[in-house]
């Protein structure tokens, strides 16, 4: 059974053990930086942590020793010279349709959050960032490069590096930067435990991306998502993916929670159905985590709204489907039933093994040892939580 978390918050970089049937958070590094994701290279052991100094800028850092002492990566993240993006920024508009407008630049590229870390076989890593790079390693971190097949992509404009952009970007922003820039990122990647030639990614805003050639070429792969807010509603790009995770053992079972409500695909993200139950609480949230052996089954955090970020009339709790978001099942028990007012971020539900686990805004971590049909407080004084991982 699964017997440790990683933990990435506002202030610092958490393990949690279960010691003797007791979970037990540590600090583990990073004491006052913020850690937006920590994780595990399954192929090395090295753990990662992706901070955001605020002042100081992005770093990675990196333990060899299980967490007991972390140090700078030797080769960090940096956007090379030339490379460029639109940007739209939003502003309030009292003549729109929406209420808002649009100013539409080109400005060189500058890393504004790393966001998101995989691994694949043979020394692959994947790093996403804010404003929509991704950066990928062949040597287990050594050194990583811009990925130009996606960041020059036609939609988002083409290769920028001559100059400004007369081109369109079907590549929108997310406020999630450190600076609060109003940027694409990459948040999700997902690399195919069959071919690790093929990686899905999501973005905010674009949608969900594959490549199966190893990153030498890039596709939509948002059919049967819905733009329910917008004029295009069948739009291909432009879709606000919160969070996808596919079932390691059945890859073609892909999970997503939108902001527009929960998708599920069976065909390796060529098509998605949505499966949302919004009289059930089921539609708007940020995070999922696919079961790592029956695809059909996925768990979530729902919220509220985007308008109202907490959990819906005071009573926190999972939800969780065993055949393919048909059906539902809230799971409360051992979790608050009211004045409950966590939010749950995209990173910060896991799950391995029957084991379940989620971390909150309000610095809450719970676990669940028998795949969510019962919760423990592990602890309620942590900082803010941005990613749990098992590790």
């Amino acid at each position: 059974m699964a017997s440790r978390l990683l933990l990435g918050t506002r202030k610092g970089t958490f393990i949690v053990e279960r010691v003797g049937g007791t979970w037990r958070p540590r600090l583990s590094g990073h004491g006052g930086a913020g850690s937006n994701y920590v994780a595990k290279d399954p192929y090395t052991g090295r753990l990662w942590a992706l901070l955001g100094h605020g002042h100081w800028g992005a770093k990675l850092s990196h333990s060899d020793d299980d967490g007991a002492t972390w140090v700078d990566a030797t080769a960090q993240i940096a956007y090379p010279a030339g490379a460029r993006y639109i940007a739209q920024d939003m502003y309030e508009d009292a003549t729109s349709d929406f209420g808002v407008g649009w100013r539409i630049s080109t400005k060189a590229a500058t890393l504004a959050k790393l966001w998101v870390i995989a691994f694949g076989p043979g020394g692959s890593v994947y790093v996403g960032t804010i404003p929509g790079g991704l950066f990928i390693s062949r040597d287990g971190g050594g050194s990583f490069a811009l990925n130009r097949a996606l960041w020059d992509h036609e939609s988002r404009g083409g290769d920028l590096s001559a100059g400004d952009a007369n081109a369109e970007t079907k590549w929108f922003g997310t406020p999630a930067s450190e600076g609060g820039d109003f940027a694409p990122g990459i948040h999700s990647i997902a690399v195919d435990p069959r071919d690790p030639n093929r990686v899905l990614l999501a973005v905010s805003t674009a949608g969900v991306i594959e490549t199966t050639d190893g990153g030498a070429s890039w596709r939509s792969r948002n059919k049967g998502m819905v733009l329910d807010h917008t004029p295009e509603p069948e739009a291909e790009w432009g879709h606000d993916t919160h969070a996808i995770d596919l079932c390691a053992g059945a890859p073609d079972h892909v999970w997503q929670q939108n902001h527009n409500g929960v998708y599920y695909s069976a065909d390796g993200a060529a098509t998605w159905r949505k499966v949302s139950a919004p009289t059930s609480g089921v539609h708007f949230g940020f995070p999922v985590a696919a079961d790592g052996h029956d695809g059909r089954t996925a768990w979530l955090l729902p919220g509220h709204s985007d308008q109202k970020r907490m959990a819906i009339d005071g009573g926190l709790f999972v939800a969780r489907t065993e055949d393919g978001g048909d059906n539902w099942t809230p799971l409360r028990a051992g979790l608050p039933q009211e004045h409950a007012y966590d939010v749950v971020y995209r990173h910060a539900l896991a799950q391995q093994d029957g084991v379940v686990a989620f971390g909150s805004t309000t610095g809450n971590l719970y676990v669940s040892e028998d795949r969510g049909d019962h919760w423990t407080a592990v602890a309620h004084n942590l900082p803010p939580i941005y990613s749990v991982r098992f590790g």
